[in-house]
């Protein structure tokens, strides 16, 4: 039996998650996309993954890049949110960053950040899974974080 995308999707909304920014660098150039789909997945060796959709803008980026970092938000960062989950241009355009040892951005700001190398490439129908191995990561402030929860920005009460 078939599910219907948006009940699915509806559905699966209503899991809360929290907000990341997943950058790479290419050649120079910087990418960035918004994720919700991130995890931890192991403490040793330490892991983490997240899922980039094949229609992603910055799909090739990260399909030919050895490296990525996720930039965890924190509350009241929706802005920053939506401008790399939409903006068509330059998305760090006006957006402070620094780099680590991979060279991938790590956005001013965040609560969290961690510089990752490839590890594994998954495919999963109209996603790819990306896993990455942690070379860095540290906490910079204690903040509530951006959720996103049945289609929009949510805060921890």
């Amino acid at each position: 039996m078939a599910i219907d995308q948006r009940h699915f999707r509806n559905v699966m909304g209503t899991f809360a998650t929290g907000v990341a920014i997943i950058s790479t660098k290419v050649d120079g150039n910087v990418h960035g996309i918004t994720a919700n789909s991130f995890s931890s997945v192991s403490l040793d060796p330490p892991l983490v993954l997240f899922c980039l959709g094949r229609s992603s803008t910055n799909f090739s980026a990260f399909m030919t890049t050895d490296n990525f970092a996720v930039n965890i938000l924190a509350a009241g960062q929706d802005a920053l949110s939506t401008r790399f989950a939409i903006f068509e241009g330059d998305r760090f355009e006006g957006v402070g960053w620094q780099s680590w040892e991979t060279g991938a951005p790590i956005v001013d700001g965040v609560i969290s950040a961690a510089d990752c190398i490839l590890e594994a490439r998954h495919d999963a129908g109209d996603h790819v899974i990306i896993v990455g191995r942690v070379l860095r990561a540290e906490k910079f402030f204690d903040a509530s974080p951006l959720l996103y929860f049945k289609g929009g920005y949510a805060n921890l009460k």
